[in-house]
């Protein structure tokens, strides 16, 4: 699960929006976006103008809890793919290193094969960036984004 404290450094949200950006164009997808296992959007990218991205981050990481449900009881750790094809869009859902839940939206436009693929390539990189983060979040005397926020600073916030 992921952590419900995880810390997006600048540096990592860029490599993560490059990716999402790419896979957008590579895969010939509508809409592709990355959403952590507690239904909060991380990045987005392609026509997300005419979706409500917040809802479907939600309901995507509920379907993918459900899923792993049916995973326990099937005596399965994950069901790391889904794919949910409609009369004009297609879904392909992809857990990330058990991190974060990678999603493709496509029509008539790609196939499930390219998206396959290059969600593979993506899920790779995506990983690597993810297990970076980590690895500097948990470095002895790393700091706190919040550090250099002291006790003033949050009563000036409040104060008119």
């Amino acid at each position: 699960m992921v952590n419900p404290q995880m810390v997006m450094y600048e540096e990592e949200f860029n490599q993560i929006q490059a990716v999402v950006d790419r896979l957008v164009r590579d895969a010939n997808a509508k809409v592709v976006f990355i959403v952590d296992k507690n239904g909060q959007l991380i990045a987005a990218a392609g026509d997300i103008d005419n979706v409500d991205t917040t809802s479907l981050a939600s309901l995507t990481a509920g379907n993918i809890a459900a899923t792993g449900g049916m995973a326990k009881l099937l005596k399965e750790n994950e069901f790391a793919t889904q794919f949910h094809e409609g009369e004009k869009a297609n879904i392909h859902i992809q857990l990330v290193g058990n991190r974060v839940i990678l999603v493709v939206i496509f029509d008539s436009r790609s196939s499930l094969g390219l998206v396959r693929l290059r969600v593979k390539k993506a899920s790779e990189e995506l990983n690597h960036v993810f297990e970076s983060l980590l690895k500097k979040v948990q470095e002895p005397g790393a700091d706190s984004p919040f550090a250099e926020i002291t006790d003033e600073d949050i009563d000036n916030l409040f104060n008119d």
